[in-house]
């Protein structure tokens, strides 16, 4: 049996996603962390389709209830926003472990996923980095427009940039596909150049 039919995968998705079903902020309609949550699948599964369920699972939970963690309840400044992130990094580990462990989860299992939520050896272990690229490509596809004409061109060429850099090439490559405005497309040539 493959491991998405196992009970114990299907039944922590379906708590990641009733979990993010909870977000009060809305995408097209749709609680922001589940639309996000379901957009890092579809991006394993594309990119990467023989991932483990290790990856399949961080995949799901990679920003889990994130909500509850508002940026607005940090510091302003950077280093607010670095303790923010750091915070929110082991939240979502400390998030995903108790729904793993509640399935049925092996300790080895809960390790695993709380390695890549914490993003722990970025470049160093693929499987941390299917995710990262994943997150990019979430940012790249649903968030990126959004910030055009809210931010000044330096700072988001700044940002590609800095997420261009933690992708892998095979994140490259689907990157460069993805259906981008005029606009956009220029500003990541910018980042690139």
């Amino acid at each position: 049996m493959s491991f998405q039919n196992d009970p114990n995968f299907q039944q922590a998705l379906a708590r990641f996603d009733a979990l993010n079903a909870q977000d009060p902020n809305q995408v097209n309609g749709a609680p922001k962390e589940l639309h996000d949550a379901l957009a890092m699948s579809r991006w394993v599964e594309t990119m990467y389709p023989a991932a483990s369920e290790t990856v399949h699972l961080a995949a799901r939970c990679q920003h889990l209830c994130r909500w509850e963690k508002p940026r607005s309840s940090y510091p302003e400044g950077r280093a607010g926003y670095l303790k923010w992130r750091s915070d929110l990094k082991q939240f979502h580990a400390d998030r995903s472990a108790e729904v793993l462990r509640q399935v049925g989860y092996s300790a080895a299992t809960i390790d695993a996923v709380t390695t890549i939520n914490l993003k722990q050896g970025l470049k160093s272990n693929p499987e941390v980095q299917i995710i990262e690229d994943a997150l990019c490509l979430v940012f790249l596809e649903l968030q990126f427009e959004g910030y055009i004409g809210k931010w000044e061109d330096d700072k988001i060429v700044r940002i590609l940039r800095k997420t261009w850099g933690k992708m892998s090439e095979t994140g490259h490559q689907a990157a460069m596909k993805l259906p981008l405005s005029e606009k956009a497309l220029s500003l990541v040539q910018q980042a690139l150049a």
